[in-house]
């Protein structure tokens, strides 16, 4: 079995990959430290965006929704005077509606999701890397932030001071994420930013140790390349924590949980340094600018990882 650790856009483009190239025995773990409350509703962001891409209704070019959705509730909620800056499509609203009201009937998030991903027809697995709630808390110069408003709101611009994650200290990984990392072959940490996608799920309890003694094959794709991240605010979150923001202080974030570690032609002369330090490295065109780009990076991954 693999499971792979996942958020944002960059993990579930490669967690199809890697279902493409590999079939249904895929378990996605995927950060929910980014879920947070709008217009009511509980949303999370990270998981629907796995469901939908390896579902086939993802909008690939634009990384999160559904493909061909329309906004006509989010537009009426602005002209009702709402702040409307956090977009729902109105397809995708659906899930954010059924989400909450089973929440109210007591499931946990994990059946939820499971409930879901059969529903819309997919094989892998999909697991929230808790039940337990966490927010991720971006401290800025402007504040702190939820993530969301960071993000969404102010898009990454005010200079990142801190991040936390409220309630991480009480939340644990459910009993099927524990599972599924136990029982793994091969443990792939997605091109996600190491800091709120993967942070996260490292930092619920028990994780990061049960990674560090893992029977299993356990590799890393670098989510900067060239010293620039490919999407998103990973290298200004590196910065804030005085990591180097490039391949290989991802690769340090890390070190202590991998045997491999994939890194982009751009960044060749890194596996050097990284092969120094007694890990195997993997040079490869690791840019997903389309679905078959993700396939091919998931077929080479899994190649060199003994799993294809």
């Amino acid at each position: 079995m693999i499971t792979i650790l996942s958020g944002g856009v960059g993990g579930a483009r490669f967690a199809e990959g890697v279902v493409a190239a590999a079939g249904d025995e895929v378990v996605v773990i995927v950060n929910t430290a980014d879920d947070e409350e709008f217009y009511g509703l509980h949303v999370s962001p990270d998981v629907d965006t796995v469901l939908y891409t390896l579902a086939g209704l993802g909008d690939w070019d634009r990384g999160w929704g559904i493909n061909g959705d329309s906004f006509k509730c989010n537009e009426m909620l602005g002209r009702l005077g709402l702040e409307n800056w956090f977009k729902i499509g109105d397809t995708d609203l659906a899930m954010s509606l059924y989400r909450t009201m089973m929440l109210r009937r007591g499931l946990r998030l994990t059946e939820i999701v499971e409930e879901a991903r059969r529903a819309l027809g997919v094989g892998a697995r999909i697991l929230p890397m808790s039940d337990d709630r966490v927010r991720t808390i971006v401290k800025t110069d402007a504040g702190p932030l939820p993530f969301q408003d960071y993000f969404v709101k102010h898009r990454c611009e005010p200079k990142v001071v801190d991040v936390v994650f409220e309630g991480i200290e009480s939340a644990r990984p459910s009993r099927e994420v524990l599972e599924a990392l136990r029982s793994a072959d091969l443990i792939i940490i997605a091109p996600s930013n190491p800091v709120v996608s993967i942070g996260p799920i490292l930092s619920l309890q028990g994780v990061r140790d049960l990674l560090k003694h893992a029977k299993a094959t356990r590799l890393a794709v670098s989510p900067i390349i060239g010293g620039r991240t490919v999407k998103g605010p990973a290298d200004k979150m590196l910065i804030a924590f005085g990591i180097e923001p490039t391949a290989y202080g991802v690769y340090s974030v890390y070190s202590e949980i991998i045997d491999i570690m994939v890194l982009d032609n751009t960044d060749s002369e890194i596996a050097v340094k990284i092969e120094g330090k007694g890990k195997r490295c993997l040079v490869t065109d690791i840019l997903m600018r389309s679905r078959e780009d993700a396939v091919r990076l998931a077929r080479t991954v899994l190649e060199q990882a003994g799993r294809l």
